[in-house]
């Protein structure tokens, strides 16, 4: 399965791909619930429908209780091996969609859900979300946005969830690895995926897989799973634990146009912010 070429999406956008290495994955079996978001415009336009899926757009909050629905009637009708994928942005999962991602998951409904996460609402304008990461620049925060990102996987950890994990377009195999994990597993699974986007982090569009890239190297963005419970660091991220093997967080923010205006306190800042996360995660690694 394939997500066809010439679609709207934006130079260097990485969402074509994202979709192409999913569906890879999960096979033609696979029913896509698609709120409102950047996908939404990809997804159909007057070039028509690059998806090879049947896709179902949803309200903003809705996707979850949608993909349920749909899950539930492919069991009725004895479908086996369907993969119900509801594909949303930040702020159709952490904050618009949060109540109805939150029921799904405390239910345990037989969905995947995958967040990418461009870090904004930035298909109506580049406003902040509530996983926009301290100190970018948004429409709605001039001067940057003030508050930390929400820690969104660990959030969704907390319900009990039999798999979450994070993903990087970066670093496809182990993305794919977690889509394969994923598909083999009932109940509801979560994978947020980073997703760059050029024109909302103010980047050159040649440079979205090496901004990926700096985010995993640099220790802000961990690629993790956990799997009914058990946290275990995955591809390069295993050696992350090392601080010393972690790149500074400015080797990642002096490319984004979206972090000129951090001074070096603020840098200072988002590096403890970084630094403390790993504590963090040293301590829910089994010894």
């Amino acid at each position: 399965m394939k997500f066809l070429r010439g679609n709207a999406a934006c130079p260097g956008c990485p969402i074509p791909k994202e979709l192409d290495a999913l569906l890879e994955v999960t096979g033609k079996k696979t029913v896509l619930v698609v709120p409102a978001s950047c996908t939404t415009v990809i997804m159909g336009d007057t070039t028509g429908m690059p998806s090879t899926v049947p896709v179902v757009h949803s309200a903003f909050a809705a996707s979850p209780a949608i993909a349920s629905g749909i899950s539930a009637s492919l069991r009725s009708k004895g479908e086996k091996d369907y993969s119900v994928v509801v594909w949303a942005g930040d702020g159709g999962t952490g904050d618009i969609g949060f109540a109805s991602l939150s029921g799904a998951a405390e239910r345990n409904e037989d969905i995947i859900y995958v967040c990418y996460d461009n870090e904004a609402y930035m298909n109506t304008g580049i406003q902040r979300s509530g996983l926009t990461p301290y100190g970018a620049w948004t429409t709605t925060t001039p001067s940057g946005k003030r508050e930390f990102k929400k820690p969104l996987p660990m959030i969704v950890a907390e319900h009990n969830v039999p798999y979450v994990a994070t993903a990087s377009v970066a670093y496809i195999f182990d993305y794919q690895n977690k889509v394969k994990k994923a598909k083999e597993i009932k109940g509801f699974r979560y994978i947020h995926l980073l997703s760059p986007c050029p024109p909302g982090w103010r980047y050159d569009s040649s440079l979205t897989i090496e901004i990926a890239k700096l985010a995993v190297e640099t220790g802000i963005w961990p690629l993790y799973e956990i799997e009914n419970g058990e946290f275990r660091l995955t591809s390069i991220s295993k050696v992350l634990i090392d601080k010393d093997k972690r790149k500074p967080v400015e080797s990642y923010i002096k490319y984004q146009g979206r972090f000129a205006k951090l001074s070096a306190e603020d840098i200072k800042k988002l590096q403890d912010y970084v630094d403390e996360m790993w504590e963090q995660i040293k301590g829910l690694i089994k010894k």
